[in-house]
């Protein structure tokens, strides 16, 4: 039997359907492209914006194409939150809320013993248990693997419907998650992403973040030292895992604002495998329309945890989500988020129109901003982003840096990888020397940052090393 997915949104789900997809090759299935013919179509929803919702629909209707007597199964967040709707597409014969997946080869088998429609959704209050889905030991990336460490959010911010499609916060084991490290270590991989909802509640459901002496104490950050600061948090996670050998590094997916502060994230600077990036989600620069937002902290904490990080490292790269349009956004809050795009000087800011989701608070606020209006913020702040990822670029111009290639792009006659900092860098060779770039690839090398290149930099390579 051959099985087919396609993933919609974000990493945890990229990193479900490499989960799901060893499972259906534990039960002897054959796993296969998107695009060819396969017995089984698995389609990983995501439901963060309506468009997201429509891109899914037309998905589901694309791969029953494919072969219309072919089993259709539909999971992920939109299964989750509209598991009647996504049932009514013709064509689909299995819906499976978020936390089934483990369970999906089994529900393909029942259906195709039975013939029966299928609906495996549980409401959000029985969203409480963390779904192991097994250890992932191969990736489509060769070089990156994703590990999911975290389940669930519990901050219910007023634009986002993603608590109710993930339900409650809730914890992997960290030795499973150190299994599953040791396993992509061993299978070669060299770069470890840590993802989840909301990776920064990790083990939050059990303790509070705070600093912390051995005896539980509460401790004055500036003036303890390391050895004083016991692991919290997702820095438990950190802290495990940079103890492991090896040559590889450590990179957080995100870190949200809205649980972190200054103080904890100095804690995980003491970390040498960790990488020197950090996606930090600003969600908008106005201290009223972050208090709407329902986000818990303001412009000002926000910038706090910026200066801590470009203090250690003025190159630290620092990404950022913005949304324009939320409503009861005005021409000055709109602005302010702007200068905060150009004060953090991000090497790169994802924008987003607010899209109104059920069960949430702002779907039921006044003051929605006209479409056209959004477009023109969302233009606006596109151009101010894409200024700030050069400026940022163009000032590595000239210095040294490790990157981990992972590419080769024989069209261009380049390889790719990516520095620490999350710099997309873009090496020349030779047709000559296409088998030795091929040696090179999921290896650490330095190189010398020439000059900005479409989304990252050239550069040239001025020897190779281990990771540092």
């Amino acid at each position: 039997m051959r099985v087919a997915f396609h993933t919609l949104g974000c990493k945890v789900n990229q990193y479900e359907t490499e989960a799901m997809a060893e499972n259906f090759r534990s039960q002897g299935y054959q796993v296969v492209d998107e695009r060819d013919f396969a017995d089984v179509y698995v389609i990983n929803t995501c439901t963060v914006t309506a468009i997201a919702d429509k891109k899914s629909r037309q998905y589901i209707r694309r791969m029953k194409k494919v072969n219309p007597d072919s089993v259709v199964a539909v999971t992920g967040c939109y299964a989750q939150i509209k598991p009647e709707e996504v049932s009514a597409v013709d064509g689909v014969d299995i819906v499976a809320g978020t936390n089934e997946k483990s369970r999906l080869v089994s529900y393909v088998k029942a259906f195709q013993a039975e013939g029966t429609k299928q609906l495996h959704v549980k409401g959000y209050e029985e969203l409480d248990v963390y779904d192991e889905m097994g250890t992932v030991t191969s990736t489509e990336n060769r070089t990156r693997a994703y590990i999911k460490i975290q389940e669930g959010c519990n901050r219910f911010c007023s634009y986002c419907v993603i608590p109710y499609a993930r339900g409650k916060v809730r914890s992997r084991s960290l030795e499973e998650i150190v299994a599953e490290a040791r396993q992509l270590l061993d299978s070669g991989y060299k770069e470890l992403v840590l993802t989840g909802i909301n990776t920064a509640l990790y083990d939050m459901e059990r303790a509070d973040i705070g600093q912390r002496t051995a005896d539980g104490r509460p401790v004055d950050a500036e003036k303890a030292t390391a050895s004083d600061l016991q692991p919290c948090g997702v820095e438990k996670v950190i802290a495990a895992l940079d103890q492991l050998p090896g040559d590889f590094r450590i990179r957080l997916s995100s870190l949200e604002p809205a649980v972190v502060n200054a103080e904890y994230v100095k804690r995980l600077l003491r970390y040498e495998k960790l990488c020197h990036h950090l996606h930090l989600s600003a969600q908008s620069g106005s201290d009223s329309i972050l208090k709407a937002m329902n986000r818990p902290y303001d412009r000002q904490q926000y910038l706090e945890i910026v200066e801590v990080l470009r203090d250690f490292d003025p190159d630290y790269g620092i990404s950022t989500d913005i949304i324009v349009g939320f409503p009861g956004e005005k021409e000055q809050d709109f602005e302010e988020s702007c200068d905060l795009v150009k004060e953090c000087g991000f090497c790169k800011t994802h924008i987003f129109k607010y899209s109104k989701r059920p069960f949430t608070k702002a779907a039921e606020m006044p003051g929605h901003v006209a479409p056209q209006v959004k477009n023109r913020r969302s233009d606006k702040l596109h151009e101010i982003g894409a200024n700030t990822a050069r400026e940022f670029f163009h000032s590595l111009q000239g210095k040294k840096a490790q990157v981990l290639l992972e590419e080769i792009h024989p069209d261009r006659q380049m390889i790719t990888g990516y520095t620490g900092n999350y710099t997309r860098v873009y090496i020349k060779y030779e047709e000559p020397e296409l088998a030795e770039a091929q040696d090179k690839l999921n290896n650490f090398v330095s190189v010398k940052l020439l000059a900005p290149f479409a989304d990252g930099m050239r550069a040239e390579i001025i020897g190779e090393n281990q990771c540092k």
